[in-house]
């Protein structure tokens, strides 16, 4: 399921509009298709999501508390830069968090949710991501994360892991350009959620703590 696939399930929800509009403005920040330091109009937001400026503006507050956007007084609301130097920061982070996120989704997922996470490391697997460009694999990567972060089944860790990942990403995205491909890092994705679902809570763990660190390995070799 793609990102778009994922807002337009939240809207068949029935997920407030200011809600609609954060994911809506989240994934369009993390993935710089609205670029670092560009300007954010809120009126021209809520015309074009087709909803009113007060859901934008609470979108946009959540937003600021993330780290992906910032407003000045008599100035307007601006995409954040992305720091390069935060990578140590939010890797040591990430190094701690995403092995208990791993482990925690091996030990508590529902049948339920380990049949999705094999669905979606077959998914990976038989898609050949070689031939995949960049921008989607990226995509793919912030889908797996999300669903391994809901499947440990603990609200607080998932949020807090999902600002982080989503910081990542915007690293990511930001020297994609000089990275051969990341078809390999996406491929890492497959042994971790079968290990999940397959219950392997320690190996969950470790698959996690070396993705991490290959992440952060790979962004320092481009710098």
């Amino acid at each position: 399921m793609s990102l778009a696939e994922n807002d337009e399930a939240a809207a068949q929800a029935g997920l407030p509009l200011s809600e609609l509009a954060y994911r809506h403005l989240r994934d369009q920040l993390i993935m710089l298709e609205i670029r670092p330091g560009e300007a954010i109009n809120d009126s021209a937001l809520a015309t074009k999501l087709g909803i009113g400026r007060t859901p934008v503006r609470e979108a946009l507050k959540r937003l600021e508390s993330d780290h992906l956007v910032v407003s000045y007084p008599r100035r307007g609301t601006f995409a954040t830069r992305v720091d390069i130097t935060e990578l140590a920061d939010i890797s040591e982070i990430r190094e701690l968090l995403e092995p208990l996120a791993a482990r925690k989704a091996a030990q508590t997922a529902t049948l339920s949710m380990r049949g999705q996470l094999r669905e979606l490391a077959a998914d990976i697997a038989g898609s050949g991501p070689g031939g995949t460009d960049q921008l989607s694999l990226m995509r793919y990567d912030i889908m797996v994360h999300r669903m391994i972060y809901a499947a440990a089944a603990n609200p607080h860790l998932e949020d807090v892991l999902i600002r982080y990942d989503n910081l990542a990403t915007r690293i990511w995205c930001l020297v994609l350009d000089k990275i051969p491909s990341v078809a390999g890092h996406i491929i890492e994705h497959v042994e971790l959620l079968n290990a999940i679902a397959d219950g392997h809570a320690e190996l969950a763990g470790n698959l996690a703590l070396e993705h991490v660190a290959s992440f952060e390995k790979t962004i320092r070799s481009v710098l």
